[in-house]
């Protein structure tokens, strides 16, 4: 197996030290930079080509944001997971809508940054082969941000499990139209498998994410994703809904 490239920008040196380690203890994962200065991870970024980054929010010199931008405007082919200790919509939202596929709530553990990695090359989002990328990973990634940027605008926060859970089964849906039928058997398990809970737990965190969102009454927002007001007042989707509306978009915009 061949080693898939981490950079990791983490203003903590402690638990900078601590995912190098945890890291580099794993099989086909390696570190291929790493500091607590966003100055420096935007050198590093011009000089290397790293599958991942892990970048903090909070960076001496230039920010977490600045360098999420950096690698987005610069369309560096690396997927960011951001971390912080902030749980304000607005920010939250900016790391998405800059890239970031995760978003890690602060204080984090190194084997979950680890897990979240490895959950990247089950997507077939990074290829065990040095400087290169399967042919799919743009695509891949793509879906993962227009999923983000629908859950960010009609108000899913990324820091709550069903975030996670929800795009997750879109995807699958995307992949398989077939399998919103068999959302109760199939689905919720396979996603319960993934994250290592179970299909109950994922179908409660995915139903909360849409609770949250609909008591946000951002009605405008959620009329202008799906382009009718389908659900009015207190009315909202079950969980198949909701996922087989965002996968009918997400075909949709594919044949345009």
């Amino acid at each position: 197996m061949k080693t898939a490239n981490i950079a990791l920008f983490e203003n903590n040196e402690d638990f900078l030290h601590e995912l190098k380690s945890c890291i580099e203890a794993q099989d086909g994962l390696s570190v291929c930079a790493a500091t607590s200065n966003g100055n420096t991870a935007i050198e590093l970024l011009k000089q290397i080509k790293p599958d991942v980054a892990i970048v903090d929010l909070v960076l001496s010199g230039k920010d977490g944001i600045s360098v999420l931008k950096y690698i987005k405007q610069n369309n560096i082919p690396c997927l960011p997971i951001a971390i912080g200790s902030y749980l304000e919509d607005k920010i939250i939202n900016s790391a998405i809508e800059n890239g970031a596929v995760y978003y890690l709530v602060k204080p984090v553990d190194a084997e979950t940054v680890v897990d979240r990695i490895k959950d990247l090359s089950t997507d077939r989002t990074i290829d065990y082969r040095v400087g290169e990328k399967l042919r799919d990973k743009r695509k891949v990634n793509s879906i993962d941000e227009k999923i983000s940027n629908i859950f960010v605008t009609i108000g899913i926060p990324p820091h709550i499990k069903g975030f996670t859970y929800l795009r997750e089964g879109i995807k699958m849906t995307v992949e398989d139209q077939s399998v919103i039928n068999r959302v109760t058997k199939e689905l919720y398990p396979k996603i319960a498998e993934k994250y290592q809970t179970t299909a109950s737990k994922v179908e409660r965190a995915i139903r909360h994410s849409i609770e949250v969102a609909w008591n946000k009454g951002r009605t405008d927002a959620i009329s202008s994703i799906f382009g009718a007001k389908v659900y009015i007042g207190n009315e909202r989707p079950t969980n198949s809904e909701f996922i087989a509306l965002v996968a009918d978009k997400l075909l949709l915009e594919s044949l345009e």
